[in-house]
Protein backbone atom coordinates (compact mmCIF):
# COMPACT_ATOMS: atom_id res chain seq x y z
CA UNK A 1 0.00 0.00 0.00
CA UNK A 2 2.86 2.21 0.56
CA UNK A 3 4.46 1.94 -2.78
CA UNK A 4 1.22 2.65 -4.78
CA UNK A 5 0.53 5.57 -2.20
CA UNK A 6 3.84 7.00 -3.60
CA UNK A 7 3.05 6.19 -7.17
CA UNK A 8 -0.76 7.81 -7.02
CA UNK A 9 0.47 11.42 -5.07
CA UNK A 10 3.73 11.56 -7.49
CA UNK A 11 0.96 10.89 -10.31
CA UNK A 12 -1.31 13.54 -8.51
CA UNK A 13 1.42 16.35 -8.75
CA UNK A 14 2.69 15.11 -12.36
CA UNK A 15 -1.18 16.04 -13.04
CA UNK A 16 -1.24 19.52 -11.40
CA UNK A 17 1.73 20.38 -12.73
CA UNK A 18 0.78 19.89 -16.18
CA UNK A 19 -2.80 21.98 -15.90
CA UNK A 20 -1.32 24.50 -14.56
CA UNK A 21 2.00 24.52 -16.90
CA UNK A 22 0.80 26.83 -19.28
CA UNK A 23 -0.43 29.61 -17.47
CA UNK A 24 2.69 29.58 -15.09
CA UNK A 25 4.78 30.05 -18.49
CA UNK A 26 2.22 32.68 -20.22
CA UNK A 27 2.56 34.47 -17.09
CA UNK A 28 6.39 34.38 -17.01
CA UNK A 29 7.10 35.31 -20.90
CA UNK A 30 4.44 38.38 -20.81
CA UNK A 31 6.21 39.48 -17.63
CA UNK A 32 2.76 39.61 -15.80
CA UNK A 33 2.34 39.18 -12.06
CA UNK A 34 2.61 35.12 -11.57
CA UNK A 35 0.31 33.75 -8.96
CA UNK A 36 1.09 30.12 -9.73
CA UNK A 37 4.21 28.69 -8.04
CA UNK A 38 2.67 29.73 -5.02
CA UNK A 39 -0.28 27.42 -6.19
CA UNK A 40 1.71 25.00 -7.28
CA UNK A 41 2.92 24.33 -4.19
CA UNK A 42 0.34 24.58 -2.00
CA UNK A 43 -1.23 21.75 -4.68
CA UNK A 44 2.17 20.18 -4.17
CA UNK A 45 1.50 19.92 0.03
CA UNK A 46 -2.01 18.85 -0.14
CA UNK A 47 -1.30 16.29 -1.98
CA UNK A 48 1.73 15.03 -0.21
CA UNK A 49 -0.43 15.09 3.01
CA UNK A 50 0.56 18.17 4.80
CA UNK A 51 -2.21 20.27 6.99
CA UNK A 52 -1.00 23.46 6.95
CA UNK A 53 -1.55 26.03 9.81
CA UNK A 54 -0.19 29.54 9.58
CA UNK A 55 0.80 31.87 13.08
CA UNK A 56 1.89 34.99 13.69
CA UNK A 57 1.81 38.58 11.62
CA UNK A 58 3.72 38.72 8.60
CA UNK A 59 5.60 42.17 7.46
CA UNK A 60 4.15 44.63 4.73
CA UNK A 61 6.23 45.40 1.91
CA UNK A 62 9.71 43.78 1.21
CA UNK A 63 11.04 41.49 3.22
CA UNK A 64 13.61 38.52 3.98
CA UNK A 65 12.69 35.94 5.66
CA UNK A 66 15.54 33.78 8.20
CA UNK A 67 14.02 30.64 8.34
CA UNK A 68 14.86 26.85 10.40
CA UNK A 69 15.15 23.94 7.94
CA UNK A 70 13.85 20.49 9.07
CA UNK A 71 12.58 19.20 5.38
CA UNK A 72 12.43 19.88 1.75
CA UNK A 73 8.86 20.53 2.22
CA UNK A 74 9.62 23.56 3.87
CA UNK A 75 10.28 25.23 0.24
CA UNK A 76 6.82 24.10 -0.70
CA UNK A 77 5.42 25.73 2.45
CA UNK A 78 6.89 29.11 2.81
CA UNK A 79 6.57 29.63 -1.36
CA UNK A 80 2.73 28.46 -0.83
CA UNK A 81 2.12 31.14 2.14
CA UNK A 82 4.15 33.61 1.18
CA UNK A 83 5.19 32.94 -2.47
CA UNK A 84 8.84 33.97 -1.69
CA UNK A 85 11.65 32.96 -3.63
CA UNK A 86 14.33 31.34 -1.96
CA UNK A 87 18.59 31.88 -1.46
CA UNK A 88 19.66 27.84 -0.54
CA UNK A 89 22.76 26.07 -0.82
CA UNK A 90 23.57 25.07 -4.41
CA UNK A 91 23.27 21.16 -3.00
CA UNK A 92 20.11 21.59 -3.29
CA UNK A 93 20.30 21.66 -7.32
CA UNK A 94 21.71 18.03 -7.33
CA UNK A 95 18.21 16.29 -6.16
CA UNK A 96 15.46 16.18 -8.51
CA UNK A 97 12.32 17.03 -6.30
CA UNK A 98 14.66 19.99 -4.63
CA UNK A 99 16.15 21.36 -8.26
CA UNK A 100 12.65 21.28 -9.42
CA UNK A 101 10.82 22.98 -6.35
CA UNK A 102 14.14 25.90 -6.50
CA UNK A 103 12.95 26.26 -10.40
CA UNK A 104 9.88 26.70 -9.95
CA UNK A 105 10.47 29.60 -7.26
CA UNK A 106 13.01 31.31 -9.15
CA UNK A 107 15.69 30.45 -6.25
CA UNK A 108 19.41 32.00 -6.31
CA UNK A 109 21.44 28.71 -5.07
CA UNK A 110 24.40 29.66 -3.60
CA UNK A 111 27.99 28.23 -4.03
CA UNK A 112 29.37 29.02 -0.31
CA UNK A 113 32.71 27.55 -1.68
CA UNK A 114 33.29 30.14 -4.73
CA UNK A 115 34.31 32.93 -2.88
CA UNK A 116 34.67 34.75 -6.21
CA UNK A 117 31.34 35.03 -7.13
CA UNK A 118 30.05 36.19 -4.10
CA UNK A 119 29.26 39.76 -4.62
CA UNK A 120 27.62 38.59 -7.80
CA UNK A 121 25.28 36.73 -5.96
CA UNK A 122 24.46 39.41 -2.92
CA UNK A 123 23.49 41.77 -6.06
CA UNK A 124 21.03 38.85 -7.15
CA UNK A 125 19.54 38.42 -4.04
CA UNK A 126 18.90 41.95 -3.63
CA UNK A 127 17.57 42.45 -7.01
CA UNK A 128 15.39 39.46 -6.54
CA UNK A 129 14.05 41.48 -3.31
CA UNK A 130 12.81 44.25 -5.81
CA UNK A 131 11.55 41.86 -7.86
CA UNK A 132 9.89 39.13 -6.17
CA UNK A 133 8.93 41.35 -2.83
CA UNK A 134 9.73 38.33 -0.25
CA UNK A 135 13.25 36.35 -0.09
CA UNK A 136 13.72 33.60 2.47
CA UNK A 137 16.74 31.93 3.56
CA UNK A 138 17.75 28.74 6.04
CA UNK A 139 21.26 30.13 7.66
CA UNK A 140 21.58 26.72 8.89
CA UNK A 141 23.16 25.69 5.37
CA UNK A 142 21.60 21.97 5.88
CA UNK A 143 18.26 20.50 8.07
CA UNK A 144 18.06 19.79 11.17
CA UNK A 145 15.97 17.22 12.68
CA UNK A 146 13.89 19.75 14.56
CA UNK A 147 14.11 19.25 17.75
CA UNK A 148 16.52 21.61 18.04
CA UNK A 149 18.63 24.61 16.00
CA UNK A 150 22.42 24.49 14.50
CA UNK A 151 24.37 27.53 14.30
CA UNK A 152 23.29 30.30 11.26
CA UNK A 153 25.88 31.25 9.05
CA UNK A 154 26.07 34.57 8.36
CA UNK A 155 28.35 34.54 5.63
CA UNK A 156 24.48 33.87 3.90
CA UNK A 157 23.09 36.51 5.60
CA UNK A 158 25.82 38.96 2.93
CA UNK A 159 23.21 40.55 0.89
CA UNK A 160 21.84 42.42 4.76
CA UNK A 161 25.14 44.35 5.15
CA UNK A 162 24.21 46.94 5.02
CA UNK A 163 20.44 46.10 5.08
CA UNK A 164 18.91 47.71 1.89
CA UNK A 165 16.59 50.25 2.66
CA UNK A 166 12.78 49.34 3.24
CA UNK A 167 13.57 45.84 3.86
CA UNK A 168 12.01 44.58 7.35
CA UNK A 169 13.75 40.86 8.19
CA UNK A 170 11.46 38.44 10.04
CA UNK A 171 12.22 34.80 11.40
CA UNK A 172 10.12 32.38 10.68
CA UNK A 173 9.28 29.20 12.86
CA UNK A 174 8.94 25.89 10.89
CA UNK A 175 7.85 23.34 13.20
CA UNK A 176 6.76 19.97 12.62
CA UNK A 177 5.60 19.23 16.26
CA UNK A 178 6.73 15.66 17.81
CA UNK A 179 7.21 14.21 14.68
CA UNK A 180 9.72 16.35 13.79
CA UNK A 181 12.67 14.00 13.94
CA UNK A 182 10.93 11.51 11.67
CA UNK A 183 10.03 14.13 8.73
CA UNK A 184 13.58 15.65 8.61
CA UNK A 185 16.11 14.91 5.89
CA UNK A 186 19.16 13.77 8.32
CA UNK A 187 21.67 11.77 8.33
CA UNK A 188 23.15 9.39 5.10
CA UNK A 189 19.14 9.37 4.32
CA UNK A 190 18.99 10.32 0.29
CA UNK A 191 16.82 12.93 -0.86
CA UNK A 192 14.90 10.03 -2.92
CA UNK A 193 14.38 7.80 0.39
CA UNK A 194 13.06 10.80 2.07
CA UNK A 195 10.65 12.24 -0.16
CA UNK A 196 9.59 8.52 -1.17
CA UNK A 197 8.85 8.01 2.89
CA UNK A 198 6.96 11.28 3.44
CA UNK A 199 4.61 10.31 0.25
CA UNK A 200 4.27 6.77 1.65
CA UNK A 201 2.96 8.28 5.05
CA UNK A 202 -0.86 7.62 5.36
CA UNK A 203 -1.17 9.85 8.63
CA UNK A 204 -1.13 13.60 7.43
CA UNK A 205 1.95 15.76 8.18
CA UNK A 206 1.82 18.53 10.48
CA UNK A 207 3.62 21.89 9.93
CA UNK A 208 3.11 25.17 11.77
CA UNK A 209 4.58 28.05 10.37
CA UNK A 210 4.87 31.31 12.69
CA UNK A 211 6.31 34.35 11.85
CA UNK A 212 7.93 35.89 14.70
CA UNK A 213 8.30 39.65 15.48
CA UNK A 214 10.39 41.80 12.61
CA UNK A 215 14.27 42.47 14.12
CA UNK A 216 14.18 46.37 15.16
CA UNK A 217 17.06 48.26 16.37
CA UNK A 218 20.32 47.12 17.31
CA UNK A 219 19.15 43.45 16.28
CA UNK A 220 20.28 44.76 12.20
CA UNK A 221 23.49 46.42 12.81
CA UNK A 222 25.14 43.82 10.93
CA UNK A 223 25.10 40.24 9.32
CA UNK A 224 26.31 38.84 12.22
CA UNK A 225 24.20 40.10 14.77
CA UNK A 226 21.14 39.86 12.61
CA UNK A 227 22.01 35.73 12.47
CA UNK A 228 22.35 35.64 16.20
CA UNK A 229 19.13 37.45 16.63
CA UNK A 230 16.97 35.73 14.20
CA UNK A 231 18.56 32.19 15.74
CA UNK A 232 17.48 33.39 19.31
CA UNK A 233 14.21 34.12 18.35
CA UNK A 234 13.57 31.11 16.19
CA UNK A 235 15.17 28.63 19.42
CA UNK A 236 13.06 30.80 22.07
CA UNK A 237 9.83 30.04 20.31
CA UNK A 238 10.84 26.08 19.31
CA UNK A 239 11.64 25.39 23.37
CA UNK A 240 8.52 27.62 24.01
CA UNK A 241 6.43 25.09 22.19
CA UNK A 242 8.07 21.75 23.51
CA UNK A 243 7.81 22.88 26.74
CA UNK A 244 4.54 23.40 26.60
CA UNK A 245 3.64 20.49 23.95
Amino acid sequence: MGTERVVLKIAAMLAALLAIMPMLYFCRIFGLANPWPRRTMAAVLWIIGVDLCVTGERAQGNEFLVSNHVSWIDIAAISAVTGASFVANDGLGIHPVTRWMCAMNGAILVARHDRSSVQFQIEQIRDAINLVGAIAIFPEGTTSDGTGLLPFKSSLLSALDPLPPGVAVQPVLLDYGPESASVAWIGLESGLDNFKRLLAQREAIQLKVHFLPLLVGADLANRKVIASSAHAAILQELTRRRINA
